[in-house]
């Protein structure tokens, strides 16, 4: 068939790269000039099926309430005159259920097993470098009581297949000995051996390269206008300026931005925009930054070596579309770097980002074929993990579209 991919993201291109594997005439449509330089630039860099707990959980109404008004805490709602936003945020409330978060934690820890797999053996066929690293990662804590709330998800994880095991403080510093500096104690740990890191950025502009020439066909600098819908079906493709492209099957990957190209059509799809930081920092030679792939679970910040530099990501603004950088949030992360690495005193050079991380109210991404419209489909809603479910995502879009039986039942990640 002809299809045409909308976005060049993780998701756009890992889709694009399944589907033309299927022998699909792929075309990739984005407004940017390159892949990967809007949601995927500079994300946290952990392919993390240890970090399958939704923020949807139990506990999380009460932290929400905790946090409310402080302008540098983990999570910050920004409440705004927008339905769309308290539609969301009562779908999420209802997904902190116990049996909700429960099922959601299984949904999400199959797609991101399925999907480190997928990434193993592409990285095996292709052999392409991105900066990875395989020596797992470890989730760390400086406050008691969020370990011991750690050691029941961590039990529930492993029934699911994810092998994170706890480790006491001293367990922690062995894994990763750059650790040792922090000024605040280590109490505990859980590490998952099999996890990973990586630059997504670099990983996707170079699978994008390996899609040309598969003959996939990349369209940069197009803005999409929206989808004609006729017939049960999508007709075609309008871009700015009125030039229609026409294809057998249309696949949104465009993350945050999915439900407003959907929402003319009459289709609401539950992805609202969690905004996250990051701040990337060239390291020195003989600096001890860790190499190990690390998350601060109480901060809900992650910290990724990507050869020379230092990635730190995190937090979650529910601010709508803005993607400013906000300054008290990009330094409420540094001083966290600077009391678990004080050793990492030379930030020149560092670079700050925000990006907007497609989230569903239980963190389970849509990925398959739309309601309505039979050559429709979906890649979208990843929410903070999305380099962890990329190449699981485009392999399982690519069985539906294909008619083949995915090894994964996509049920779970069905829109309707």
């Amino acid at each position: 068939m002809r299809i045409a991919v909308l976005g060049a993201g993780l998701f756009g291109v890992s889709s694009a790269w399944y589907l033309a594997a299927d022998g699909h005439e792929v075309t990739v449509i984005d407004r940017q000039p390159d892949a990967a330089l809007e949601t995927s630039f500079a994300n946290g860099g952990q392919i993390s099926t240890s970090h399958a707990e939704p923020w949807a959980n139990p506990g999380a109404p009460w932290q929400a309430l905790k946090w409310l008004g402080r302008e540098d805490s983990p999570l910050l709602w920004r409440l705004r005159a927008d339905p769309a936003q308290w539609a969301w945020g009562l779908r999420f409330l209802a997904e902190c259920r116990p049996a909700r978060t429960r099922s959601n934690i299984g949904a999400i820890l199959r797609l991101a097993l399925h999907s480190r797999e997928r990434l193993g053996a592409l990285r095996r066929e292709l052999g392409f470098d991105y900066d990875q690293l395989t020596r797992g990662i470890l989730h760390f804590y400086t406050d008691v009581r969020e370990f011991e709330h750690a050691l029941p998800q961590a039990a529930l994880m492993r029934e699911y297949g994810c092998e994170r095991v706890p480790k006491s403080a001293v367990e922690c510093l062995a894994i990763e000995p750059a650790l040792a500096e922090s000024t605040v104690p280590i109490v505990g740990g859980t590490y998952t051996a099999a996890d990973e890191s990586g630059d997504a950025r670099k990983f996707t502009q170079m699978l994008a390269r390996f899609c040309a020439d598969k003959g996939v066909t990349f369209r940069y600098g197009l803005d999409i206008a929206g989808l004609h819908a006729a017939g049960g079906g999508i007709a075609g493709l309008r871009l700015a300026g009125g030039t229609t492209i026409e294809a057998d099957a249309y696949v949104v990957a465009l993350g945050s931005y999915s439900p407003l190209l959907l929402r003319p059509l009459g289709l609401a799809v539950p992805v609202y925009p969690a905004k996250g930081y990051s701040a990337t920092i060239p390291l020195a030679v003989g600096d001890k930054a860790p190499t190990v792939s690390l998350t601060d679970d109480g901060h809900k910040i992650v910290f990724s070596r990507l050869g020379q530099r230092l990635r730190v990501a995190g937090t979650a603004e529910f601010a709508g579309y803005d993607t400013a950088v906000n300054a008290s949030r990009c330094s409420a992360i540094m001083r966290r770097v600077g009391a678990i690495f004080p050793q990492l005193r030379d930030r020149t050079g560092t670079e700050l980002w925000a990006g907007l991380r497609p989230a569903t109210p239980g963190n389970v991404p849509l990925v398959g074929r739309a309601r309505k419209f039979g050559n429709l489909f979906l890649n979208t809603g990843h929410g903070t993990l999305g380099w962890t479910m990329a190449c699981g995502s485009g392999q399982l879009l690519a069985d539906v579209i294909s008619g083949r039986a995915p090894e994964i039942d996509p049920a779970p990640y069905s829109l309707s």
